[in-house]
């Protein structure tokens, strides 16, 4: 069998955790939830559960001004240029680096968690980070593009 190409597998799910995001990000403009409101919230009746005081600064950012979701938004289509790429970005020292990518989807993750539609590109985009460590570890590199490549009857 072949041997695993770490940051191969960690470009397939940075790619599905990123688009996951943007879609996320839109969808949590429309319906606007801050995630983590059960945590010392006050249950009325009526009114069900309201977020605690403390979160007030959350609840501005997320669900009075949707600032967190564009936020996610723009870096998920930040982290689909660099993994996609862009052809301004093909062949680069920005395309190549891994550590980049990691402190991105780093960011991405924590964006992506705070708000409700956010959660699974959150999780998806921590294992991608999480594999990208990993073939930093194992002295993995990202190659150039070789110009002749994806050319038609070109032998």
């Amino acid at each position: 069998m072949g041997k695993l190409i770490w940051h191969d597998l960690s470009r397939y799910i940075s790619l599905s955790a990123s688009v996951y995001a943007v879609w996320a990000s839109f969808w949590g403009m429309l319906f606007r939830k801050f995630f983590w409101d059960f945590i010392g919230g006050i249950l009325r009746n009526p009114g069900g559960l309201q977020p605690s005081p403390k979160a007030r600064v959350f609840v501005t950012l997320i669900v009075k001004i949707p600032v967190v979701q564009s936020l996610t938004m723009v870096l998920g289509f930040m982290i689909i240029a660099l993994e996609y790429p862009l052809p301004i970005f093909k062949g680069s020292a920005l395309h190549r680096s891994m550590l980049l990518r990691v402190v991105l989807l780093i960011f991405q993750s924590f964006l992506a968690i705070l708000f409700y539609q956010g959660t699974n590109a959150s999780l998806w985009s921590l294992i991608a980070a999480v594999i990208y460590v990993r073939a930093l570890a194992l002295g993995e590199r990202i190659e150039d593009a070789k110009p002749d490549e994806g050319k038609v009857g070109h032998t």
